[in-house]
């Protein structure tokens, strides 16, 4: 019996050094079919360690998870990987107006992915609000600094993607996003590169609400503009705030992109503050010369200076960031 023990003894302590299997392990998997480590996103989070160290992997087989779900602010450090944003989605319906639980849902709390911690990768999934148009309905908001969103679909109608952090820097690429009315909005520094940008309604694709001090807002690098079928007019973007900051660099354009490219919301004192330019926009929607006389043309220096390290650096926001961000783009490799 002894003999027994001796050697069932450097198991126990194997399995009392590792614990749960499912909790705080570096690789965790998502199936709703019940063959994975957790059938929901709610739960794999849970098991994410708080202020961690070192990444987190959860991947996500393919599905559609119904779920509102959250990141909280401290389970930092974790890479969500689906198989194809095609196959892989997150799929909610809240609205503003809707009544949940007695409290009445809001632009703020109409979210289907609330990412509120630093150092996030979501890659090869969708979000989406399918509230359809019955108001302000996000898809994804981000909170956090450091957020990466590598082929991805945010979809929605009014208020798809909010990038709400007010110090906050994201980056996403290759990825597409749909909406009706202002359906990328926030104070954020973000910068899109290579993404599709599809609107469904005539109305105005961003809203920035960018801080006053901030270098940077919205950057899109290389990214094409798409309409629906009934789409005519459609405006660059109009400022959420007063300092609002959106910058078109080799973009191309429908012909739906209203020559004057920009509308300043009802406010002339806004055109004195907001930044609003572009650097060679292409298409029959691009029109320099026809463009509001608030806006900018960047010269071949001032594109040149768009570059991530200068975008994300430790000092390009209203307040310090902890250090420069050199972002992650490399897609995911077991």
């Amino acid at each position: 019996m002894k003999k027994l023990l001796f050697l069932l003894l450097p198991v126990l302590v194997c399995a009392a050094c590792c614990g749960n299997p499912k909790a705080g392990k570096g690789v965790i998997t998502v199936a709703a079919d019940g063959s994975g480590d957790y059938r929901t996103l709610t739960e794999a989070f849970g098991a994410v360690p708080e202020k961690s160290g070192t990444w987190t992997v959860i991947r996500v087989k393919p599905g559609i998870y119904k779920e509102k779900v959250v990141l909280p602010v401290y389970r930092n450090k974790v890479r969500i990987v689906g198989e194809n944003p095609e196959n892989t989605v997150i799929s909610w319906n809240d609205h503003t107006g809707k009544v949940v639980g007695g409290d009445t849902i809001h632009t703020y709390t109409s979210y289907t992915f609330s990412i509120q911690s630093d150092d996030v990768i979501v890659e090869n999934i969708t979000i989406e609000n399918t509230a359809g148009r019955v108001g302000q309905a996000v898809a994804c908001e981000t909170r956090g600094d450091r957020i990466v969103f590598l082929n991805c679909r945010l979809l929605g109608d009014q208020d798809t993607f909010f990038t709400r952090g007010g110090i906050a820097r994201v980056y996403v690429k290759n990825s597409y996003i749909e909406g009706t009315t202002d359906y990328i909005f926030g104070p954020s520094i973000v910068v899109f590169d290579s993404c599709r940008i599809h609107s469904k309604k005539n109305s105005y694709i961003t809203a920035a609400s960018t801080t006053e001090r901030n270098l940077y807002g919205y950057v899109f690098r290389n990214c094409t503009v798409t309409a629906a079928p009934e789409v005519t007019k459609l405006y660059l973007g109009r400022p959420w705030r007063s300092f609002a900051k959106t910058v078109w660099i080799r973009c191309d354009f429908p012909a739906v992109i209203l020559p004057e490219g920009w509308h300043n919301w009802g406010s002339v004192e806004k055109e004195k503050s907001v930044y609003y330019a572009e650097y060679l926009s292409t298409g029959p929607g691009a029109a320099p010369d026809k463009r509001v006389p608030w806006s900018h043309q960047l010269t071949a220096e001032e594109a040149a200076g768009y570059t991530l390290s200068a975008i994300f650096r430790k000092n390009s926001g209203s307040e310090p960031f902890p250090a420069d961000w050199v972002v992650d783009a490399k897609p995911y490799r077991p």
